[in-house]
């Protein structure tokens, strides 16, 4: 009689996991489940690329890039983004999306694939955090953009964070964890026009 491998590989890979762990089947493609009901990325994205199309101090209707890759052995599709504005206490620094706008594609920036679908974007004005639901989630091995649409840049120069974290679906009945992918960093300086001698204006 042949022996059961699927069978082999699932005990020795419920022996290596920590206590609490399961997979959802016996392979290590899956993702990592908690005891729980919390599902984990087996393998995380990552935070591959961002940008901006306008540098500048309250420059209208720039477009703010962040790119997600996800890999081939995430072992679950990605299904949310978070964005969150760091340090935006103030309504100088704060940024005021056109959530309308919002809109997503396969590959990069420079390197534009098909649209994809969003199911819902959100804004939490509380915690100045923007909430993009793909719909349907992006399979694994899919690298992906968000383009957020600000009205304007923040009205005060400097270096601003967006905190940015990816989700898994949430299974029935557990919860989907977040894995912080990085910050994506910008810098916006004061136009030239409003340098008046050693001051700006």
């Amino acid at each position: 009689m042949k022996p059961n491998i699927s069978s082999w590989a699932g005990a020795l890979l419920a022996i290596a996991l920590p206590s609490g762990f399961a997979l959802s089947t016996p392979f290590a493609a899956t993702a990592v489940q908690l005891a729980d009901g919390t599902v984990y990325f087996e393998q995380p994205p990552s935070l591959t690329d961002y940008g901006t199309t306008r540098t500048t101090t309250f420059a209208p209707n720039p477009t703010y890039y962040f790119t997600v890759t996800l890999p081939p052995n995430a072992g679950e599709p990605l299904q949310r983004v978070t964005i969150e504005q760091r340090d935006s206490g103030t309504f100088a620094r704060r940024v005021d999306y056109r959530l309308e706008a919002t809109s997503a594609f396969v590959g990069t920036r420079n390197r534009r694939g098909d649209r994809l679908s969003l199911g819902s974007v959100a804004y939490d004005r509380d915690t100045q955090t923007l909430v993009v639901v793909f719909d349907p989630p992006l399979p694994p091995g899919t690298t992906a953009t968000l383009a957020l649409r600000p009205r304007r840049n923040p009205q005060l120069d400097g270096t601003y964070l967006f905190r940015v974290v990816a989700f898994p679906p949430e299974p029935d009945g557990g919860s989907a964890h977040g894995q912080f992918l990085g910050f994506g960093r910008f810098h916006f300086d004061r136009p030239e026009f409003f340098r008046w001698g050693d001051r700006w204006w």
